[in-house]
């Protein structure tokens, strides 16, 4: 494989972090140089990392070309590009379709729809990927894990998923804000809280056939100060809101 990267973001350096750090592994990477500060960094870290001139550039040394740049500009670069019969294109681009994706890439024929998470720098986080691909199946494996997808519907219900990584640190950072104002300090608060949810990211794991309100029932013992917080929390409608919020970002996703 010769992986080139349309688009050297924050998403594009979690791949190349998480790949490069796989004992032997020696996979050549091109990246574009849209981003000079990743692009650099990238390129001093790992010796097989190189920066092309452009995009095209990118696209003509490689055989697997990853498309990571932003949805708002996507159609335009990609427009520019001459893509060939025999490259195997995997789209990052969450908010545009497998289906647009194709017809703006071709005569290339084999395309992949990928959403990787940025913990994929640490090889943690699953990929979901649309439809199944034995070969980005395999490279994403490695990274993590695999979910593959045959249905573009159900992937794209799943991509909403992704949408909520800053709302959850948010959430902690609420959390944080409120202890430090009890007089905590900022190290301490900080280190209790992320220990915390450390551990609650493994619950799931103690109960893999029940569903999430189980766990939440567990946990809010009648009468008890998880179950006063999820009933007032309910009561505000801050769960209805949230739910309101996914579906109008799987509108967006959608194309709706």
């Amino acid at each position: 494989m010769k992986l080139g990267f349309v688009g050297t973001g924050a998403l594009s350096s979690a791949i190349v972090t998480g790949l490069k750090s796989l004992p032997g592994e020696t996979t050549p990477v091109v990246i574009s140089p849209r981003n000079e500060a990743i692009a650099a960094d990238l390129a001093a870290r790992f010796p097989d990392v190189r920066i092309a001139a452009d995009n095209q550039a990118v696209l003509d040394q490689s055989d697997t070309v990853m498309l990571a740049v932003r949805p708002q500009i996507a159609r335009e670069v990609l427009r520019e590009l001459r893509f060939r019969p025999d490259h195997h294109v995997v789209s990052l681009i969450a908010t545009i379709s497998r289906g647009e994706i194709a017809a703006l890439v071709a005569p290339a024929t084999q395309v992949t729809k990928a959403l990787p998470m940025p913990m994929i720098a640490r090889l943690q986080g699953a990929t979901i990927i649309c439809p199944p691909d034995p070969i980005v199946t395999a490279f994403f494996g490695r990274l993590g894990g695999v979910i593959e997808v045959e249905d573009q519907d159900e992937f794209d219900a799943l991509s909403v998923v992704t949408a909520t990584y800053a709302s959850y640190f948010k959430y902690l950072d609420t959390i944080h804000a409120w202890v430090r104002s009890q007089g905590v300090s900022s190290d301490k608060a900080r280190a209790y809280i992320a220990s915390i949810y450390k551990a609650l990211a493994n619950a799931p794991d103690t109960a893999p056939d029940e569903d999430f309100m189980h766990l939440s029932q567990d946990y809010a013992t009648r009468g008890g100060i998880n179950e006063q917080v999820l009933r007032e929390l309910s009561e505000r409608g801050t769960f209805d809101a949230f739910a309101e919020s996914l579906g109008r970002v799987h509108k967006r996703i959608a194309g709706e």
